[in-house]
């Protein structure tokens, strides 16, 4: 312990045994007042200077032995039930600055303790624990993000290296570049998701909520894919009601209905099926978009909206495994639902249900 806290704790306890000191002393002097009044009263009996001299020595030396004696009694309280769980708080803290967020702090009796500090130490506990999955997110992110840059990276490093060979033919040359071009724009993309995905999270995109028709923003987002369904021949299946209205933020909605359609399109086949439709009911808007595609285990289907997971890998050269992810971030921002049901070999379906005007 140092000078500086040694010195602290000498004046906090000369303080405390102050207090305690002019308590005594004002409920002993005036118990005692009033005693000596009566009783001089009830028996006649005639008090002398040396026998009040007397008296207030030894109340004086009363009232200084109580009083230490509650300093004592209270220095004991305040160490066992206020100063050693704060100091176990202090230690853990410490931990956790120390980036320890495995710390985890035990209930104190009520007997020994203020039950209040129990609720700070369950506010501590749940501190800890919202620390310690952010921290992992953050590890798996950086690493994920490390991962994912590598791939594109090293392809446009590898074409680079060849395209400075001069004896390459034109065709050569047309098929490095258009490599790296692409190698270039899926790292592009990936950054781009990955700035929205942070600002999202972090709440520093706030949704412009605006009525709008809902039913005419599908059908935009669904012709955007057109010159695809037509180059690959994708049977294109609708079932979408008019005039269905929407107070939301339409920019952020659009996110998740060109990621899903995007999606839609990737996994299907040539020749296969997607499929769109709008629903409301009640005030409920019922979104689903469904492909042909391959479909998805069970198992792959409870990871399918975390930050880099890619349940089909033979396609992640097209995806960096953050539009779901986006996705279901922006649902949970206008406060709605996203669920998936999916066959393996068959196809899967997203359900978006949003609140809707009446």
């Amino acid at each position: 312990m140092t000078k500086n806290k040694k010195t602290a704790r000498l004046l906090d306890t000369l303080s405390h045994f102050f207090i305690f000191f002019l308590l005594v002393s004002f409920v002993i002097i005036c118990g005692l007042t009033l005693f000596i009044t009566l009783l001089s009263t009830s028996l006649d009996i005639q008090l002398t200077e040396e026998n009040l001299n007397v008296a207030a020595k030894i109340t004086f030396l009363n009232v200084l032995i109580i009083s230490a004696i509650f300093t004592v009694i209270d220095t004991l309280r305040r160490n066992l039930t206020v100063k050693l769980p704060i100091k176990e708080i202090v230690a853990a803290g410490e931990k956790i600055v120390n980036g320890d967020y495995s710390v985890k702090l035990s209930h104190i009796s009520s007997f020994a303790a203020d039950a209040q500090l129990n609720e700070i130490i369950d506010c501590f506990n749940k501190m800890a624990e919202e620390l310690s999955g952010v921290e992992t997110l953050r590890v798996d992110f950086v690493a994920n993000v490390s991962h994912e840059m590598k791939t594109p990276l090293a392809v446009i490093q590898n074409y680079a290296t060849l395209l400075e060979n001069p004896d390459l033919s034109s065709e050569e040359k047309n098929e490095y570049a258009k490599a790296i071009s692409t190698a270039a724009r899926r790292l592009s993309d990936m950054m781009t998701n990955i700035l929205k995905l942070n600002k999202l999270e972090n709440q520093n995109i706030y949704q412009a909520s605006e009525k709008y028709n809902l039913s005419e923003q599908l059908c935009e987002c669904l012709l955007v894919y057109e010159n695809i369904w037509e180059e690959r021949g994708i049977n294109i299946e609708t079932d979408i009601e008019d005039d269905v209205t929407v107070n939301a933020d339409a920019e952020l909605l659009s996110l998740v209905w060109n990621n899903l359609l995007s999606n839609a399109f990737k996994f299907t086949d040539d020749g296969g099926t997607v499929r769109l439709t709008l629903a409301k009911k009640g005030n409920v808007a019922v979104i689903s978009v469904s492909d042909s595609g391959c479909g998805m285990s069970p198992e792959v289907g409870t990871h399918i909206f975390e930050k880099f997971y890619q349940g089909d890998t033979s396609r992640a050269t097209q995806g960096n495994g953050l539009g779901l992810a986006l996705v279901k971030r922006v649902v949970d921002i206008v406060n709605g639902e996203i669920s998936v049901d999916s066959t393996l070999g068959i196809g899967s379906t997203f359900t978006v249900k949003i609140n809707a005007e009446t």
